[in-house]
């Protein structure tokens, strides 16, 4: 279970999200500029929340602390475990495919780090890309790449802020169901922040639903959304 109760601040924007997420796999829904990213930033530990007397900021996964706020600093307390997967791959350069996957696993035996990648990258269906070079990729390998890494490590939160933009439709499904699987297997809860509400039909997700920073509505996808399936029903019978 991931609990959070955060407040932060950004310019103009804020952002207050108090709530528990419980499914394994959660969908956090809103439009641009609902806060999806920023929320997924915190959850990553690469931005801290903003302390008031009115709020502090805690975030623990499965009853450990990951990162909270004591005399008005922004502490970490403990490993995170946490990979994030952002819409940009930001793959190294430098480094073949097979590099790069497996760059968070330096501690392991060169074997067991081989199996791994491949591992990884047959998850991901870019096992051919393995020697090639990210220059040498299109958006879709790229950000195919990007999610291998952030899951070779083996992490125990896994954050998706819209990862999967660079695929089409059914190959955004098919990604999306083995990792969903794999996931579960795996004992990782898994977040994705997305603006397009079929990944969260689709996955049959726990649904957390943003506007202007704020958490709005929490539920099943099929409850908390039923009006963007409305919309959704509509706009295909226009077609």
């Amino acid at each position: 279970m991931l609990e959070l109760a955060l407040k932060a601040r950004r310019g103009s924007f804020h952002l207050e999200v108090e709530c528990r997420l419980a499914s394994d796999w959660t969908v956090v829904f809103g439009p641009s500029g609902a806060g999806k990213s920023t929320l997924l930033r915190l959850l990553a530990g690469l931005d801290k929340a903003v302390r008031s007397d009115a709020a502090t900021g805690k975030i623990s996964l499965d009853g450990q602390v990951l990162t909270e706020t004591a005399r008005g600093v922004w502490c970490k307390p403990g490993r995170r475990h946490t990979s994030l997967v952002a819409q940009q791959p930001s793959l190294f350069p430098h480094l073949s495919i097979e590099a790069n996957v497996a760059y968070g696993l330096g501690s392991l035996d060169s074997t067991i780090r081989a199996t791994r990648v491949a591992e990884m990258l047959e998850l991901v269906d870019a096992m051919d890309l393995i020697k090639r070079r990210p220059q040498d990729l299109s958006g879709g390998q790229a950000q195919r790449i990007a999610l291998a890494r952030a899951l070779a490590p083996g992490p125990r939160l896994l954050l998706l802020d819209e990862p999967f933009s660079a695929l089409d439709g059914i190959a955004s499904d098919a990604l999306i169901g083995r990792l969903q699987t794999w996931a579960r297997v795996n004992r990782v809860l898994t977040v994705l922040a997305t603006h397009d509400a079929t990944d969260a039909f689709s996955t049959g997700a726990e649904v957390a639903l943003l506007r202007e920073g704020r958490l709005v509505a929490q539920g099943p996808a099929t409850e908390v959304l039923q009006a963007e399936r409305e919309r959704i029903a509509l706009r295909l019978m226009s077609t």
